[in-house]
C-alpha cells in the first residue's frame, strides 16, 4: 500500500548501495524535489551512497546547482549509466576527472534493457552498436579511464547473426514524476511531455524487491479512467505531492491538453524558443544545408530531425509546404506535432500520439523511420561519423545510435568545417569567404556513433550535406554527388579533404 509522504520521507527510503533508475528525458519531467531531498540527506548524514544511477536519456536540468548534480559532485554515487548527458554540466566535467565509473549507452538499449528486466530477463539483443564506440571489440562503453565492467555491453551470436546484449544493473528503487494519484494511488500522465519508461521502470524495481517513489503534481478524488493510468497503484510505494508553479500557455501547449493546428505550429515554437532562450543555428551555412536536405523529403515520409544544424531542415520543410504531408517523430515518444528544442527538447508541439519510449525505438530499431537528418562533429574517409564526443568533452549517443541503425536514408548535416567558417550566397552563388580552421572531414575519427560497414551491410542510403556540397556513401568510400554553385572543386573542397573521394 502505498503513503502520501514530504520530500524529505521518501529520500530515506532510499539505502546505501542502491540501484536507481529515473524517468527523465534530457531535461525534461525530472523529479528534481526527490533528488533535492536524497542531497539534502546526503549532505547531512553522508547516506545514501554508494549509489547506481540508470537513466535512459538524462536526468538534468541544464543547472548545476538543481537536481542530482550536487550530490552526484559530492560523491554520493559510484556508478552512473545514461543515454544523454546533455542536461548534466557539472556531471559532465568530474566524469571525465575519472571521479566514479561512467557508462554511455545507447538512449533505447537502455529502454529495452529496463523492459526486459521487467519481463524477468536479464538482458536485451540488440543490432545497435554493433561496430560503434561501444562494441566491445572497439572501446566499450566507458567513458573515463576508470569505467571498465564487461557486463553492460557483450558481442554475442545467435543462430549465425551478430547482437550485442546489454545487461543492466538489478533496479532497486524507482524516481518517477507523474501528474496525479487517484484514490487507488494510480498514477496518471495527463499533463506530462512524455511517459518514458515509468511502467517498464517500476515493473522492474517491484520485481526486485525496491522502491518505487513517484512525485505528482496532485491527488484527485476521481479514480483515473484505466487507459489514463500508466503506473497501478499495485506498484507504487511512495506519492510525493509538489505543486508545480505558474507555468506560460506555451509550456502547457506541449501536453497536448488542447489542439494546435498545423498553420499554428510556428507562433508556438517562436513562444517557446523565447522563454527557454533556445538560440537556434541560424548562419547562413546552416541555411544553406537545411535548405539542400529538406529536399530529400518525400510525401507520407515518417521522419527524425536532429537538435542543431537538422533544425533549419522543419524549417524549410515549413517554408516548402512539406511539413504538412510528414510525420515527425521524437525519441521520447511522441509522433506528429512539431519537435520542441533547447531546454524542452523531447517535448512535441501539437503531437497526435504519445507513447512510451521503448514503443518509440521499437519502431526506429526495425527501421520504421523512412528518413532521418542528424549532425555530426566528424567524418571519416570510409564515412564513419562521431557525433557524440569532442576532444575533452561529451554529452553521449542518445538515440543517434539507434535512430541511424537501420532507417533506409540518412542524412548528416554537417559544416565542411568550422570555427571561424564564413559563407556567403547570394542569387543562389555560394562563395565560401573563409574556411574554418578545424575540419570535419578527417581520416580518423575520435569515436564511432555511426557506421558505414554496417549501412552499406543493411542497404541504407547516406548523404553528408554541407554549405558548399553533397557526399555519398558507397562501397568505396565517399562520393562527391553535387557542387553547389560558385564553389570550386578543387579549391573549395577536394583540396582541403586528407583523403581521396570518388568523383
Amino acid at each position: 500500500m502505498y503513503q502520501i509522504l514530504t520530500a524529505d520521507q521518501a529520500a530515506e527510503l532510499i539505502p546505501d548501495g542502491a540501484c536507481i533508475c529515473v524517468n527523465s528525458f534530457v531535461g525534461i519531467e525530472n523529479p528534481v524535489e526527490l533528488h533535492e531531498a536524497l542531497g539534502r540527506r546526503y549532505h547531512e548524514t553522508g547516506s545514501p551512497g554508494h549509489l547506481t544511477i540508470i537513466s535512459s536519456a538524462g536526468f538534468g536540468v541544464w543547472d548545476e546547482d538543481r537536481a542530482a548534480e550536487g550530490y552526484i559532485r559530492e560523491g554520493a554515487v559510484d556508478r552512473l549509466i545514461c543515454g544523454h548527458f546533455g542536461a548534466m554540466p557539472s556531471t559532465k566535467r568530474i566524469i571525465l576527472e575519472d571521479r566514479f565509473e561512467a557508462y554511455n549507452l545507447p538512449l533505447g538499449c537502455i529502454s529495452h534493457a529496463i523492459r526486459a528486466q521487467a519481463g524477468g530477463l536479464p538482458g536485451a539483443l540488440s543490432k545497435v552498436g554493433l561496430d560503434l564506440f561501444v562494441d566491445p571489440r572497439r572501446e566499450g562503453p566507458g567513458i573515463n579511464r576508470i569505467s571498465h565492467d564487461p557486463s553492460l555491453v557483450k558481442l554475442v551470436e545467435l543462430d549465425g547473426e551478430e547482437f550485442l546484449y546489454y545487461k543492466l544493473p538489478r533496479i532497486t528503487c524507482a524516481l518517477i514524476k507523474g501528474t496525479a494519484a487517484d484514490p487507488r494511488g494510480n498514477i496518471s500522465f495527463d499533463d506530462m511531455y512524455m511517459s518514458g519508461d515509468a511502467l517498464s521502470i517500476c515493473q522492474a524495481t517491484k520485481a526486485n524487491g525496491g522502491k518505487v517513489i513517484v512525485q505528482v503534481d496532485k491527488l484527485v478524488d476521481v479514480p483515473s479512467r484505466p487507459r489514463n493510468a500508466v503506473i497501478p497503484g499495485c506498484l507504487v510505494d511512495a506519492i510525493v505531492v509538489v505543486e508545480p508553479g505558474w507555468r506560460d500557455e506555451a509550456y502547457t501547449a506541449l501536453m497536448g491538453s488542447f489542439e494546435i493546428p498545423y498553420a499554428q505550429w510556428p507562433e508556438w515554437t517562436d513562444r517557446l524558443e523565447a522563454l527557454t532562450a533556445t538560440r537556434r543555428q541560424d548562419s547562413t551555412a546552416s541555411r544553406i544545408i537545411g535548405r539542400r536536405a529538406a529536399q530529400e523529403l518525400k510525401k507520407g515520409d515518417i521522419v527524425n530531425v536532429g537538435i542543431g544544424i537538422p533544425e533549419a531542415v522543419s524549417h524549410y520543410a515549413r517554408k516548402n509546404g512539406m511539413l504538412d504531408h510528414v510525420t515527425l517523430t521524437v525519441e521520447s515518444g511522441s509522433v506528429g506535432g512539431f519537435p520542441a528544442s533547447g531546454q524542452v527538447f523531447g517535448a512535441m508541439i501539437g503531437a497526435t500520439s504519445v507513447c512510451d519510449m521503448s514503443n518509440q525505438f521499437d519502431l526506429y530499431d526495425n527501421g520504421g523511420l523512412d528518413i532521418c537528418f542528424m549532425g555530426a562533429l566528424e567524418v571519416d574517409r570510409h564515412g564513419n561519423v562521431n557525433a557524440h564526443r569532442g576532444p575533452g568533452a561529451f554529452a553521449g549517443i542518445g538515440g543517434f545510435a539507434n535512430i541511424t541503425a537501420r532507417t533506409p536514408t540518412v542524412v548528416f548535416c554537417l559544416t565542411f568545417n568550422t570555427k571561424g567558417l564564413t559563407v556567403t550566397r547570394k542569387g543562389g552563388i555560394v562563395t565560401v569567404e573563409q574556411n574554418g580552421s578545424i575540419p570535419k572531414f578527417v581520416n580518423e575519427i575520435q569515436a564511432v556513433s555511426f557506421s558505414a560497414k554496417q549501412a552499406l551491410a543493411n542497404g541504407q542510403r547516406v548523404l553528408y550535406v554541407t554549405e558548399r556540397c553533397v557526399l555519398g556513401l558507397t562501397s568505396n568510400g565517399l562520393k562527391l554527388l553535387e557542387v553547389y554553385p560558385g564553389v570550386d572543386v578543387v579549391r573549395d573542397i577536394l583540396a582541403l579533404l586528407p583523403f581521396a573521394v570518388e568523383i
